[in-house]
């Protein structure tokens, strides 16, 4: 199969896409669903905001840690990358532009959202990683080059987190200033692989900053 998420569905609700000021494009983790990451939308969302969550087939974006080789997560993560790119088209075909569209995921839909980002780099509305970096192995090569034109891009992450190495966060802060984004990471001490207060708090200032 060289398209795994091709066919997956593309989960909505809050206002409809047609009439919607503005739009959450929310990327579940591994094991989880589209249903279960847009439960989050609708915490930091009103009423005038779109939310838009793509499902991973078999609740799975890439099969291996996101710092495994590339390679080795493929046709998986290039099928996951195409999904992204097809859920953004979609809310933008609707009339809700990318500068009005905020990309928000957690764990492995934070590294995907982020990773997206850093290779399709333009003016968004927000993009959030929670839980989350940019993919690839330590000390891969990486070819990042665009311009975010500041967009507002937040990373939070516990200090200790099992599956994220704190290094890697800081890393993928450098790297998205480097695409010129207005970037702010916060690495929370000792917190479990979760989504904490504070984390949603900056992301319902993100969206409310849109409507």
């Amino acid at each position: 199969m060289t398209d795994p998420h091709a066919d997956s569905p593309i989960l909505l609700a809050g206002a409809p896409l047609e009439r919607a000021r503005a739009a959450m494009l929310l990327v579940h983790g591994r094991g989880a669903t589209a249903e279960s990451i847009l439960e989050l939308g609708e915490e930091v969302a009103d009423e005038t905001v779109a939310l838009v969550a793509p499902q991973a087939s078999g609740n799975t974006w890439y099969p291996l840690s996101f710092m495994a080789p590339t390679e080795l997560n493929e046709p998986y993560l290039t099928s996951a990358l195409s999904k992204v790119g097809a859920t953004l088209e979609r809310i933008g075909a609707a009339g809700i532009p990318a500068e009005r569209t905020v990309l928000a995921g957690f764990s492995q839909g934070a590294c995907l959202t982020l990773e997206f980002v850093s290779r399709n780099p333009r003016r968004y509305g927000g993009v959030a990683g929670l839980s989350g970096g940019v993919i690839g192995p330590p000390g891969m090569t990486r070819n990042d080059h665009g311009d975010l034109r500041g967009t507002p891009l937040f990373l939070g992450c516990s200090d200790i987190d099992p599956h994220i190495p704190k290094e890697r966060v800081e890393e993928t802060a450098d790297i998205f200033r480097h695409l010129h984004a207005e970037v702010a990471m916060r690495l929370y001490p000792a917190m479990p692989h979760t989504i904490n207060s504070d984390e949603i708090t900056r992301l319902r200032l993100m969206v409310d900053a849109l409507t």
